[in-house]
C-alpha cells in the first residue's frame, strides 16, 4: 500500500516497487518538489493475513485504512520464494533468473549472497538523484568479512541500522545489532543455537522491531527538510527458527496483545500478535507523516518479501495466510 496523504492515496504492492522507484529516481532530477519514498517490507507475511485481503481474525486496522484510502494491488508477486533472492530482485530490479543472488546461502559461501561493487541498486540511483537514503531492519545481501562488497553503505545507503546476516535476524531479541559498520551491544542474554549465529533470548528486554520502528521515525523527523528514501525492513512475522527448534515456538513477541485471552496455542497467539504489532508500526508511521506535514509529499509502499511460512509451529489453517481462495481451491 502507499501513503501519500493529501489526497490520501496509499499504495499496497506485492513487488511492484523497484520499477516505480526507478522511474521516480529519473523524474526526481527534473521535479521541483521531489517526493519522499518509504518502502516498508514485512518478512514472510502472507497477503491473506491482512484484513484488506480477507483476513477475519488478525487485526490490521492501519493497513486496512491504507487500502481503503488508496490502492490495493492484486497482481504483483515477490521476486522469489525465499528471503535473499527476493531482496536482490528488489534492490537491482532484475528478475530471479538474472539478479546476482539466486538463493539463501550459508556461512560456507557468503559471497553467493552478497551484492558486488558493480551492481546497480535502487538506493544508488536515488542517492545519485539527491536523496538521503537509509536502510533500517534486515538486510541479508552483504556482511562483514568475505561479503563486505554487499554492505549497505557500499550499495547506496547513507545510513544503516539493523541486521546484516539473515540468520542472526531470526532472533527477535538479539544481543547486538549494527549501526553502519559498528556493532551495537544490547542487554538481551542470548542462548546460541546451531551453526549460523542464531539463538534466542527467553527473557529479552529489547525487541528488535520496536527499535527499528523508533529508528525509522527518528530518521524521518531528522530528514524532513530534504527528499529521503527509507527502506524499512521489519523482521516480523518471520519465525525464530532456532527457538522453534528448541522450544517448539518460533513466534517470539513481547506480548500477545489482543490475543492474550484467546483459547489458542501460544504459537498462534504469538503469530497473530506479531502481525498486529507490525500494523501498529504502520499506524505510528502514518501519524508521524501527518504531524510533520510530510504526508502530502511522501509515497509509502507496504509489501512482503515473500509468502507465508509455517516455521513457528503455529497453525496456518486458522489464519488462511495465502488467502481464502487458496483454502477453497485446496478443498
Amino acid at each position: 500500500m502507499k501513503r501519500n496523504c493529501r489526497p490520501r492515496p496509499l499504495l499496497r504492492a506485492f513487488r511492484l516497487g523497484l520499477t516505480l522507484f526507478a522511474a521516480l529516481a529519473i523524474l526526481a532530477g527534473y521535479a521541483a518538489d521531489r517526493p519522499n519514498l518509504i518502502w516498508l517490507m514485512a518478512d514472510d507475511l502472507g497477503y491473506g493475513e491482512l484484513g484488506c485481503y480477507g483476513q477475519r481474525i488478525i487485526q490490521t486496522p492501519h493497513l486496512d485504512r491504507m487500502a481503503r484510502e488508496g490502492l490495493r494491488f492484486t497482481q504483483f508477486y515477490a521476486g522469489a520464494t525465499v528471503c535473499a533472492p527476493s531482496r536482490s530482485v528488489l534492490m537491482t530490479g532484475q528478475h530471479h533468473g538474472r539478479t546476482r543472488v539466486r538463493g539463501n546461502a550459508g556461512p560456507a559461501n557468503p559471497r553467493a549472497q552478497a551484492l558486488r561493487s558493480d551492481d546497480v541498486t535502487v538506493a544508488r540511483a536515488l542517492q545519485a538523484a539527491g536523496y538521503t537514503t537509509a536502510l533500517i531492519g534486515k538486510w541479508g545481501l552483504g556482511d562483514v568479512g568475505a561479503a563486505e562488497s554487499g554492505l549497505p553503505r557500499r550499495q547506496g545507503f547513507d545510513y544503516f541500522f539493523g541486521y546484516l546476516n539473515q540468520h542472526h535476524a531470526h532472533n527477535h531479541f538479539p544481543d547486538r545489532l549494527w549501526r553502519n559498520e559498528t556493532q551495537i551491544l544490547l542487554p538481551n542474554i542470548v542462548t546460541p543455537v546451531g551453526d549460523y549465529g542464531g539463538g534466542y533470548a527467553e527473557d529479552g528486554l529489547l525487541y528488535a522491531d520496536d527499535l527499528f520502528a523508533d529508528e525509522a521515525l527518528k530518521f524521518i523527523a531528522n530528514h524532513a527538510s530534504r527528499p529521503f528514501f527509507l527502506y524499512w525492513s521489519p523482521v516480523i512475522p518471520h519465525a525464530n527458527n532456532e527457538r522453534n527448534r528448541e522450544l517448539k515456538d518460533g513466534a517470539h513477541v513481547p506480548d500477545y496483545g489482543p490475543y492474550a485471552r484467546q483459547d489458542w496455542p501460544a504459537q498462534d497467539k504469538g503469530h497473530a500478535a506479531m502481525i498486529t504489532r507490525l500494523d501498529s508500526y504502520v499506524g505510528r508511521l502514518l501519524e508521524s507523516l501527518e504531524r510533520l506535514d510530510l504526508a502530502h509529499n511522501t509515497l509509502v509502499i507496504f509489501t512482503s518479501d515473500n509468502g507465508p511460512h509455517n516455521e513457528s509451529s503455529h497453525h496456518p489453517e486458522r489464519f488462511q495466510p495465502a488467502g481464502p481462495s487458496a483454502v477453497s481451491n485446496a478443498a
